[in-house]
């Protein structure tokens, strides 16, 4: 089984730069073990199974203790026939894209 979450989060009641903020997020997303990827707008993790990818949504809102409002956008993809697919979704594209460049 793979879950993919690609989610954002970061307080509503600060100013400035959330970069702070964002690092104490993926820190505690780092500190589980799983597979994960930084972007510039969200961050995707896959975990086994849809409660450990809640798990790491409890997490990372956890490691903004101190916030009193805090936003957070979440898309889950689950499978249950397959696994490692944060890495084989963008390799079967770039194969594609690969194959348009010839």
């Amino acid at each position: 089984m793979s879950v993919l979450i690609n989610f954002s989060m970061f307080p509503a009641d600060k100013m400035g730069s959330m970069s702070p903020y964002v690092a104490k997020i993926e820190q505690a997303i780092r500190r589980m073990g799983y597979p994960s990827q930084l972007g510039s707008m969200s961050t995707v993790v896959e975990a086994p199974t849809v409660h450990e990818a809640l798990a790491v949504i409890e997490a990372a809102y956890n490691a903004l203790d101190g916030c009193t409002r805090v936003y957070v956008n979440a898309t889950m993809d689950i499978r249950t026939d397959r696994d490692n697919r944060m890495q084989s979704k963008v390799r079967s594209v770039e194969e594609k894209l690969a194959n348009l460049e010839k």
